[in-house]
């Protein structure tokens, strides 16, 4: 496919702060449920959900499939989800990926490798396997830290059980290391887990100091962005929004009784921006005021958000698992 470039349209602000709008330009359209993007040097990176894996450079568009040992099911909430480039992705061309496997009946996810042969990216060795699945609630972001270790979210799959139980990998944030293995200074000695009691957690970022922010989906409201501290209890399904349990950590922001649906997460170096599916855009949280101070409306599902210093990229996903159907969808980039 060839690169399309549109006519500006120009956003609007949510919700009351009075600056300048920015100008939303789309980059590419026709794209077709796409769930992660990533940059490196000239290119960009984009997932698809019904299992391929395109690259957007000097103005083309090309769309490859994935090849896995276990086919993707793409159904619903599940298909291929998160992309994560090798911290040596320069020189190895490694890509990490995050896969939904199985029957609409009996799902799981797993974590793979996978490097582009012949035409196409092949999957060259498992990360992570078993990771339950569900129609709706897979977690699915996978992300390098500035620490070189691989961060993964996983979701609750609708078991109260789960998210509390450090023997399973349902509704937690995981760490590992690039090949999979579990690091010595993990919180759970021989675990990858690395905080628990999440919902369904859909975003990673890191700010400048290095501290991991996460995400997440919440029951009827009560999205939520955590501070994520290694062994953290993040409450679900015991708490949720404002309330208190010993030894659980309260949200860093909420949406109360409000849905913001928030997906991928970048840092701008001021502040977080979230990407809101049923918010329609950006939004933009100070984690000092811990309050969402104003956001870059965009009238669309957003799935994901990238942060460059010149720039903020974002992908729609106007089709909802829960409303399948067609959709038009496209790469957005914002000057900054």
């Amino acid at each position: 496919m060839t690169l399309r470039l549109l006519a500006l349209a120009f956003a609007t602000l949510v919700p009351s702060a009075p600056i300048a709008q920015p100008a939303v330009q789309t980059a590419l359209d026709g794209l077709e449920y796409p769930w992660d993007i990533e940059v490196s040097e000239d290119a960009f990176y984009i997932t698809e959900k019904s299992g391929t894996l395109g690259t957007l450079r000097n103005g083309d568009f090309t769309r490859l499939p994935v090849i896995t040992s276990e086919p993707i099911l793409d159904d619903r909430g599940g298909g291929l989800l998160g992309l994560a480039l090798h911290p040596d992705f320069a020189t190895n061309r490694l890509v990490v990926l995050y896969t939904h496997h199985g029957t609409p009946n009996e799902r799981w996810n797993r974590v793979i490798e996978a490097r582009l042969s012949d035409g196409a990216w092949r999957e060259t060795r498992v990360l992570i396997d078993d990771i339950p699945g569900h129609p709706l609630y897979n977690g699915g972001r996978v992300a390098f830290g500035p620490d070189g270790m691989l961060y993964i979210t996983t979701g609750w799959t609708e078991n109260r059980e789960r998210p509390q139980d450090l023997d399973s990998l349902a509704g937690k944030i995981l760490r590992v290391r690039a090949d999979g293995s579990v690091p010595t200074d993990n919180p759970f000695p021989g675990s990858p887990v690395w905080s628990l009691g999440h919902r369904n957690p859909q975003g990673l970022a890191w700010d400048d100091a290095g501290r991991l922010y996460a995400a997440e989906h919440g029951q009827s409201g009560h999205d939520e962005v955590n501070l994520i501290e290694p062994g953290g209890n993040y409450g679900w399904p015991l708490i949720q929004g404002d309330e208190e349990a010993e030894g659980m950590r309260a949200p860093l922001a909420h949406s109360g009784g409000s849905t913001w649906a928030p997906s991928g997460l970048g840092w701008d170096g001021d502040r977080l921006l979230v990407a809101g599916l049923r918010a329609e855009g950006l939004l933009a949280l100070d984690p000092v005021s811990r309050e969402i101070a104003n956001g870059i409306g965009i009238g669309e599902r957003i799935r994901d958000v990238v942060i460059t210093r010149d720039e903020i990229l974002a992908i729609t996903t106007n089709r909802s698992p829960r409303r399948e159907g067609p959709s038009e969808d496209r790469l957005i980039r914002i000057r900054r």
